[in-house]
């Protein structure tokens, strides 16, 4: 659920007379109509790096959790091991996370079938850069004087619609196939679709979403926009993000989860560093 008290990651040593930013961050997570919550959020720093990640899980109760779950770990402790934005180990931890869900899914019964959509977001705050990496329908935003300046491209059916003119991306949102995803972590026998970004230069003010499609599916980015220029930080944020959610919501609807990352000039939060708390496990 979304905490209510934001915290801020500082940097623990600035390279002198660079820009120093700070990160504040607040979650939001929720089961929805559904009756557990198979997405899951959490994330990993040591002063200078910052790895966040979302993943959510498909294949049924005891399935999808427990992929999702894997893959959180999977990645987040592999890039503890190694940090940094070198995008082909980005592509690497997304790889190793896919064979760690194969391997549980040997175990058969509700594990078979499991997969998990996955978005991470790598930050460095001496460069005051992000490099991010996804797989499936689970997104990354980067928000720039409240309007999105680019976003992670979905793998699934309606997106290759929307590439081919088909469709629009409000069409594709509300499409009877919006669920029908090209990729996701938890295959062997076609591999997964993994897409890593360039590195990008992060400024003061700049907004940060992981967010799962029970986020951004029933909003648009039109919401998401709206809501955000509305809002005085990350907390109030999710807390409108959480209230349109509701409102919009059909019977049976989807977990939902995000991770808001807003960036401030060092120096003007004084919130202790303390881990992203993160949702049971299964």
């Amino acid at each position: 659920m979304a905490e209510d008290t934001p915290f801020t990651i500082k940097s623990d040593s600035p390279v002198a007379g660079a820009l120093m930013l700070e990160i504040e961050i607040d979650t939001l997570s929720r089961q929805g109509g559904r009756s557990y919550n198979e997405d899951v959020f959490g994330q990993w720093n040591d002063g200078r790096f910052l790895a966040c990640v979302v993943a959510d899980g498909a294949g049924g109760h005891g399935g999808g959790d427990v992929a999702a779950s894997i893959v959180r770990s999977s990645v987040l402790s592999g890039f503890a091991a190694a940090p940094g934005l070198d995008r082909e180990a980005l592509r690497r931890l997304l790889q190793q996370a896919n064979r760690d869900v194969v391997a549980r899914q040997a175990e058969g019964g509700t594990l078979a079938a499991m997969r998990s959509t996955v978005v991470l977001a790598a930050i460095d705050l001496h460069e005051n850069a992000v490099v991010w990496a996804h797989s499936g329908d689970s997104r990354a935003y980067l928000f720039r004087g409240g309007a999105p300046v680019v976003r992670t491209i979905d793998h699934s059916l309606v997106q290759q619609m929307v590439a081919g003119g088909m469709i629009d991306e409000e069409a594709a949102r509300l499409h009877p196939k919006r669920n029908m995803l090209l990729s996701a972590l938890g295959s062997l026998e076609s591999l997964p679709e993994i897409t890593v970004s360039e590195r990008m230069a992060l400024a003061v003010d700049d907004v940060l979403l992981l967010c799962s499609d029970g986020v951004w599916e029933p909003l648009g980015d039109a919401c998401l926009c709206e809501t955000l220029r509305t809002s005085p930080g990350p907390g109030r944020w999710m807390e409108q993000l959480d209230t349109e959610i509701r409102a919009r919501a059909r019977p049976g609807y989807d977990n939902y989860t995000a991770v808001a990352l807003w960036l401030h000039r060092g120096g003007e939060h004084d919130e202790v560093v303390r881990p992203l708390p993160e949702p049971p496990g299964p």
